[in-house]
């Protein structure tokens, strides 16, 4: 039975309560009694706003899945549709012409461009290896993955052919992008050699090398002829370090199966450690303990002598819950669960008060500003609602007006169709916008779920709304000046294991104007750092064309016509299928919230929630419009079951599905379709917590 205790009403988790006030109130200097007192006045003014808005959210979609049933068989009128939106207030009229307010933003959002990791906060060694992935071997990451085109490294040792075609190619990127005046970088006999063409570019001497900045990103050639690749090495260089992953979300959301005080504890736990600066994790590997820390700064002195330092780790956000959930941590006077949304912005806030007020090892903002990612919006309402809650946490802990920072996540539809409005709402406070490709999917799903049987999954990249979510998210940003002030993101490469094929595509992202995105891993990071000094986004930026209209964000992806044949339902069952339980049976039974998880044709794939989100609405829809039938989809899911039992027959831990169809996580991926098209917005949290909640029951 878990232990609680009672301030000012609020029945707390006796742990989490005696967390918060030792390892944070303590060291803030904050009164316990005059802290629990405010937030139980916090929470009973925005507990009650939190539900009307999650009521609203319902009234809306019961409205518009009305307004489809009532057309059913009828040609879809885009026209009347747009007009009935904005009748009920889905859609609101555009503010008047604005630019956002938000100051006091580090460097690394303002006005840099590079990569961003996403961790699942609850694994402390991915945490630290994320934060620590600021600086990356280019060497190590072209050694080790398929974006070198040259033959895979032999076993048995380093392979010199291999290393020498490494060594090749850092060079042509040293050319690219730190060019030398009629002479190749290959050419260099020593560290003093070759005169740049930009003799600005260059920055100072580091501790075994020389430093260098090009499109507002460091490069460091590290010289060591005492180094196994440096004394081999014409000019001595032993590896070419690269400033990677700018900014890093710790994640309290998709990435996580979080699902009481136990687990928020946890979460809780390894925020503060990473803004504290002391947390570490040990681990076994080669028959030895490893312990991972996090990384000191880098130091390096310019051309007079003068020593300055560099962060060596990734600026953190965290990224909290959205509106929907509720958590038993803390239940309030009534009775209820507090909605875990707020506990997350009180708590993420309090632990980051500490860097605000200088009781951190490293720091994190240099700006004394924290920021936090805010998921799962829906319209400006629902924007301007953590507009007033963060107000209050900050008056809360005594800070100034706009400390924390706010992310905006564009992967609703109604914040997409509401995009300036939503901005406008926290125009003072946001640092960022974010579009995701399988979240806005599922909500594009569900919102329209009455309106008839939507196109094969496959083929919504290249419907008309998506092209204009895409386009909308960054011209809508640009247009209220986040260029030079925050983040505008573009989603996640989900292939760690295919480079090769990020380094192609994924710069596409920066030529969309994006000066910011996702990345699986900090090698991915360090390879996709190469496409910034590719191209100035900024520059980009500038030069971009008109934004995309709203008509076209709203053309719903029907599809035309349901004359599949039997197998390519079958297929597109048993890829949605696959994908739900090869991702739910971690997330119920072993409580993770990402992983790399095999694909139907056994790719291994960086997966979260919203992959669940996009594969059960789109079953659920077809199940609805009677493109399939219920024998159907049980036939795929009990296939897919057998095929996921054997990509996981080498974890000796792993409880199969076949067998144990009655078991946790075949019953939430069952319900997940059967049920999806009741669930709120489409979200799979409500039955993933359920299940995952009676599995940690026995």
């Amino acid at each position: 039975m878990t232990k609680t205790t009672t301030r000012s009403g609020l029945t707390i988790d006796s742990a989490l309560a005696e967390f918060l006030d030792s390892e944070v109130l303590a060291p803030l200097g904050r009164d316990t009694d005059a802290f629990w007192s405010g937030f139980a006045a916090l929470l009973a003014e925005f507990a009650p706003r939190n539900r009307a808005l999650l009521e609203q959210r319902e009234s809306l979609q019961a409205q518009i899945d009305a307004w489809h049933q009532e057309r059913s068989g009828q040609t879809h009128d885009a026209a009347a549709y747009k007009a009935f939106l904005t009748d009920i207030g889905y859609l609101v009229p555009e503010p008047d012409d604005f630019t956002i307010g938000s100051e006091n933003v580090d460097a690394e959002i303002a006005t840099m461009a590079g990569p961003q990791l996403v961790v699942p906060i609850l694994n402390a060694r991915f945490l630290l290896n994320a934060a620590n992935a600021r600086w990356g071997s280019l060497y190590d990451a072209f050694y080790g993955t398929d974006a070198l085109d040259a033959p895979p490294a032999k076993p048995g040792g380093y392979d010199e052919e291999r290393g020498a075609a490494v060594i090749a190619r850092g060079r042509q990127f040293l050319d690219d992008a730190l060019p030398l005046v009629d002479q190749s970088w290959a050419d260099l006999k020593d560290q003093k050699d070759g005169k740049l063409v930009d003799e600005s570019q260059w920055v100072g001497f580091t501790e075994k090398g020389l430093l260098f900045k090009n499109n507002g990103l460091h490069i460091e050639v590290v010289f060591d002829r005492d180094h196994p690749v440096g004394k081999g090495d014409s000019a001595g260089i032993a590896d070419i370090m690269v400033e990677a992953a700018l900014t890093t979300i710790a994640d309290c959301e998709d990435s996580v199966a979080a699902v009481d005080a136990e687990d928020k504890l946890t979460a809780y736990t390894n925020w503060l450690g990473v803004i504290r600066g002391d947390l570490q994790e040990s681990f076994e590997k080669g028959g030895k303990t490893l312990t991972r820390t996090l990384n000191s700064d880098k130091t390096y002195k310019d051309g007079a002598g003068e020593e300055h330092s560099l962060s060596g780790r990734s600026l953190l956000f965290v990224r909290n819950v959205g509106h929907l959930m509720t958590n038993p941590a803390v239940h309030l006077p009534d009775g209820s669960e507090i909605p875990e949304g707020i506990l997350d912005a009180v708590f993420t806030s309090a632990i980051s008060t500490l860097d605000v007020e200088g009781h951190a090892k490293h720091g994190n903002s240099r700006e004394g500003s924290i920021y936090i990612v805010k998921p799962k919006m829906h319209g400006p309402e629902e924007c301007a609602f953590t507009n007033d809650l963060f107000d209050a946490v900050e008056d809360l802990l005594g800070l100034k007006r706009h400390t924390i920072k706010v992310g905006v996540m564009d992967e609703e539809r109604r914040t997409s169709a509401n995009l300036g409005a939503c901005i406008h709402a926290v125009r003072d406070r946001i640092v960022f916008i974010n579009t995701g490709f399988l979240d806005r999917t599922g909500d594009e799903i569900h919102t329209s779920m009455q309106a008839g049987p939507m196109m094969r999954k496959g083929a919504m990249k290249g419907s008309e709304w998506l092209v204009a979510y895409e386009a909308r998210n960054v011209g809508i940003g640009l247009k209220h000046g986040l260029s030079g002030k925050a983040q505008i993101g573009k989603g996640m490469w989900a292939a760690p294991d295919l480079m090769g094929q990020m380094m192609v595509e994924k710069i596409g992202h920066l030529r969309a104007g994006a000066n910011t995105a996702w990345v699986p891993s900090p090698t991915a990071a360090t390879l996709h750092a190469l496409h910034y000094h590719a191209e100035n986004v900024f520059e980009i930026q500038h030069n971009l064309g008109d934004i995309p209209s709203v008509d076209a964000l709203l053309s719903i992806p029907l599809a035309e016509g349901t004359n599949w044949s039997e197998d390519e339902l079958r297929d597109e069952l048993d890829n949605n299928a696959q994908g739900l339980l090869g991702y739910v049976v971690r997330w119920v039974d072993a409580g993770v919230g990402c992983s790399k998880v095999p694909d139907i044709n056994d790719v291994g794939l960086m997966e979260d929630r919203a992959t669940l989100r996009i594969s059960s609405q789109h079953m659920a829809n077809w199940l609805l419009h009677g493109v399939v039938t219920e024998e159907q989809v049980m036939d795929s899911l009990t296939r897919m079951a057998a095929k996921v039992d054997a990509q996981n027959s080498g974890d000796p831990t792993y409880i199969p599905l076949i067998g144990n169809e009655g078991g946790a996580a075949f019953s939430a991926a069952r319900d997940l379709v059967f049920k999806g098209v009741e669930q709120p917005s489409g979200y799979t949290e409500p039955l993933l917590h359920q299940w995952r909640l009676r599995k940690k029951a026995g």
